[in-house]
């Protein structure tokens, strides 16, 4: 040290001195936001599951819980340290978002087909069917396959030609050609092969027979439940899209049933390019719409009755109603990611009203994406998880900055004010919700949708006054 030139030597000092004074303010800031440290548990959580999915092969079964183990240890042995215990608690949640990607692939493992084989007779249960305009896919499970030892725990396979007849809960066999599924066609593609294998998925392939259909077998009551759910969806997908009929029709079902097979692909195209992607994927606005809905409906029809009026809580039974409608219908569409998403974020905001807490903060959002991410660990690399959560941040914090003024200029009052305050708030969520997700559309469908303001501007009014209302009015109806 004493052969540096004193300037070097001072240098040193400084950024060493200036290094402590950093760390110094950033400890005294992270503990000023103590009240907001629950927000980087998804944070901490998906950090581990990413750690995961970009090893390049599988690690030792033991590594997850080793480290969360390691993790665990370490907090106690700092645990009268001021800021350690937290470091090691984030290291504890980081190990934990690996042990349950882990334990997600373990749990999902099954045969997998390992090459291209048939025709074949294969035998097995219905467990959902989508329609393809004039044809249709079927998921079977249950499977008894020709030449094959173990098969796969579900397959899906694309029938000669649609017809009604074949519903979920029927025994078919029928002869088919399997195949593995697919791998990514480039490089950081959309990876078909590691989603079925988290589905259970383990060929795909196509039908050279028409099913043969025979008697139904008795199941237990959840497998019961899940064979009425899935054939009530294709029955009620396969009535709007008959009434409706073409194009029309396949749009409508994907709104109400979340099956957006039959919608054509140039359709999809139209709808990305226009920035209106959003509407046919059941995500916040097709659950805020629908809780919103019912909400007014049973809480308008309650308070015409004064005698419920002025002795109950009607707020809160109308919460409790609104709640089991969410959840029928987030059954009913299938349960998709964004669809989780947006129940969690809707329970959250329903379950505050019954508690008579703020319904709707960056908390609400962050305890989704936990949910979600223990649920479904691999949603955290596919788009809809991105992409959902992307907008969903994006605008409350937003609003949050701008909610003050929002509030104060609402409050003056007059009409023309409360339109032009209808349309700002429609421009300035297409706004932010497009900024938060352009980049996420860019990477993973080389889009940008230039004119999303003003699309959105048409099609959601439209949306959450007309359509869904029907939409809403037709499935009670049925």
């Amino acid at each position: 040290m004493g052969n540096l030139p004193h300037f070097r030597v001072a240098a040193i000092l400084a950024v060493g001195a200036g290094c402590f004074r950093f760390a110094a303010a950033a400890s005294e800031a992270f503990f000023a936001e103590r009240d907001r440290w629950s927000l980087w548990l998804p944070v901490l959580l998906g950090s581990g599951i990413a750690l995961y999915f970009t090893l390049p092969a599988e690690p030792p079964a033991f590594a997850g819980l080793t480290g969360l183990g390691l993790s665990i240890a370490l907090a106690l042995a700092v645990r009268r340290s001021a800021l350690a215990p937290l470091l090691a608690l984030g290291l504890c949640m980081v190990a934990t978002g690996f042990s349950v990607s882990q334990w997600a692939a373990v749990r999902r493992a099954g045969p997998v087909v390992s090459h291209e084989m048939g025709p074949v007779t294969v035998r097995g249960r219905i467990a959902a069917v989508e329609v393809l305009g004039q044809s249709q896919r079927v998921e079977l499970d249950r499977l008894t396959i020709d030449r094959m030892a173990e098969p796969p725990l579900k397959i899906r396979l694309r029938l000669t030609r649609r017809t009604d007849a074949v519903m979920p809960g029927q025994q078919v066999t029928l002869r088919a050609v399997l195949r593995p599924p697919p791998a990514p066609s480039l490089p950081g593609g959309y990876d078909f092969a590691r989603q079925a294998w988290f589905e259970g998925l383990g060929a795909v392939g196509f039908a050279v027979t028409a099913p043969e259909i025979a008697p139904t077998t008795a199941d237990g009551p959840a497998e019961s439940f899940a064979i009425w759910l899935a054939g009530l969806r294709h029955r009620v997908t396969l009535r709007i899209s008959g009434v409706i009929g073409g194009e029309e029709g396949a749009v409508a079902a994907a709104l109400v049933t979340g099956e957006r097979a039959a919608v054509t692909e140039q359709t999809w195209d139209d709808y990305r390019d226009s920035g209106l992607a959003h509407l046919l994927s059941i995500s916040g606005v097709h659950f805020s719409m629908v809780a919103g809905l019912v909400f007014v409906v049973v809480r308008g029809t309650l308070a015409a009755l004064p005698w419920v009026a002025l002795r109950f809580a009607i707020k809160k039974w109308t919460a409790v109603v609104a709640l089991g409608a969410t959840v029928f219908y987030l059954l009913l569409s299938g349960a998709t990611v964004p669809a989780q998403r947006s129940f969690a974020s809707i329970a959250i905001v329903l379950l505050a009203v019954l508690v008579d807490r703020k319904a709707i903060s960056m908390r609400t959002v962050a305890w989704a994406a936990t949910a979600v991410l223990l649920w479904q660990p691999q949603a955290l690399i596919g788009a809809s998880f991105q992409m959902s959560f992307a907008a969903v941040v994006a605008l409350v914090a937003a609003f949050e900055a701008v909610a003050p003024q929002v509030s104060a200029w609402r409050a003056e009052g007059g009409g023309v004010r409360w339109l032009a305050l209808y349309g700002g708030t429609i421009s300035f969520t297409s706004l932010v919700a497009g900024s938060a997700t352009a980049f996420y559309a860019v990477h993973h469908f080389s889009r940008f949708a230039t004119w999303s303001v003003p699309a959105n501007l048409l099609a959601v009014p439209l949306t959450g006054v007309i359509v869904m209302p029907a939409g809403l009015v037709a499935l009670l109806l049925m």
